[in-house]
């Protein structure tokens, strides 16, 4: 089920008056069209703001980032915090690093203003999907990286990494999805 980013597309009006503290700023604040708050926040203040909301395994959900490339350091640690809340141990590594690699790729390539990052788990699989507003779907570079060369090994890394790996249109914009196969318990 694909499910539009909140908040895309709509005006870029805060509805905070202040500062943009996490205080002020509440979750339908930055859903409803509050991109100017959401942008003065700091990564630690988007952690707080952010905290638990991810962990729900009844409810998917989505939190929005600015995106900046502060914004990288902040998603791997909520994935973290997932995983960890989820007793997901063996992924975090993995997770931690191919969401880095994700939000890196959203935030070097795509324009847009805000990516979403959900997590989700079905039976056997773990997905962390990383949005963003452009339609450009990402390709794979096959030829050698040079070693002084740090770029253009993202979705390299994601490939040897994941079970499965790919990218969905969505009205408007892309998701970038890896998946880990999850041992269930009896």
């Amino acid at each position: 089920m694909m499910v539009r980013m909140a908040g895309w597309g709509e005006t870029d009006q805060s509805s905070v008056p202040g500062a943009g503290v996490v205080a002020e700023v509440s979750w339908i604040d930055v859903q409803g069209g509050g991109l100017s708050a959401l942008e003065r926040l700091t990564s630690e203040e988007l952690e707080e703001l952010y905290s638990g909301r991810l962990c729900d395994q009844s409810a998917p959900s989505e939190v929005r980032l600015p995106s900046r490339p502060e914004s990288g350091p902040v998603a791997r640690r909520l994935v973290l915090s997932v995983l960890e809340s989820w007793d997901l141990h063996q992924h975090l590594e993995a997770g931690e690093l191919l969401t880095g690699e994700l939000v890196a790729n959203a935030v070097r390539h795509a324009a847009g203003r805000t990516i979403g990052l959900h997590v989700s788990r079905k039976p056997g699989w773990l997905r962390i999907e990383v949005r963003d507003s452009s339609r450009a779907l990402p390709c794979m570079i096959l030829a050698e990286a040079r070693p002084v060369n740090e770029r253009g090994r993202g979705l390299k890394i994601v490939d040897d990494l994941a079970d499965r790996w790919g990218a969905d249109l969505l009205p408007r914009g892309k998701g970038v999805w890896f998946e880990l196969r999850v041992r269930e318990r009896p």
